[in-house]
């Protein structure tokens, strides 16, 4: 749909751009430097690293119901989201944390390494949600396709669901205070 129209008429890319309301690139200017806080090696409060997979499955949710919210099939929208997210959360939740991450009881805090995922997965969720607008936008009709729903549905709970797990396998460090770093070489 809009990636068609843009390999095939790469000049409609101004267009759309130009037609992006500015609070947008404000948005997507706060969620890039939160993304880009998590590349570096940093200490989180607990308050602070259980905020992020609830801001982001806000944001994700947010994305789902202002696209599908008037839509017949919003109910399976939102089952689809559920369904992936749960799916995520329990993939991801029994890994191990990143090498280097540790939690310290006395300050409770999280010392984690940097990365790029959390960076890629906000971009994502931004992306999605401005595809998703664009395309509903042009066809109206998308938000009655089922196939296209749940899509978009089941992505949203995907990221949701990274995000959680990912918060899950720190919390887990937290139950256990005295644990040394976490020695695992994959760092996501």
């Amino acid at each position: 749909m809009l990636i068609q129209l843009l390999i095939q008429h790469p000049q409609a890319l101004g267009p759309v751009l130009q037609h992006t309301p500015v609070w947008v690139w404000g948005l997507f200017a706060a969620l890039l430097a939160l993304g880009l806080s998590q590349v570096r090696t940093r200490s989180v409060s607990a308050l602070r690293m259980a905020l992020m997979p609830v801001a982001m499955a806000g944001l994700s949710l947010w994305g789902t119901a202002s696209a599908f919210g008037s839509s017949p099939l919003f109910v399976y929208v939102l089952l689809a989201w559920a369904v992936c997210t749960a799916l995520m959360l329990g993939l991801m939740a029994p890994l191990a944390a990143p090498a280097g991450t540790f939690y310290d009881a006395t300050s409770r805090r999280f010392h984690m390494p940097g990365s790029w995922v959390p960076l890629v997965l906000i971009l994502g969720i931004f992306l999605t949600k401005y595809i998703v607008g664009i395309e509903l936008s042009m066809q109206p009709p998308l938000a009655r396709d089922g196939q296209y729903t749940l899509i978009v549905g089941g992505l949203y709970g995907l990221f949701s669901g990274l995000f959680a797990g990912r918060a899950a396998r720190l919390w887990r460090l937290a139950r256990r205070p005295g644990a040394r770093p976490a020695a695992t070489a994959f760092n996501t």
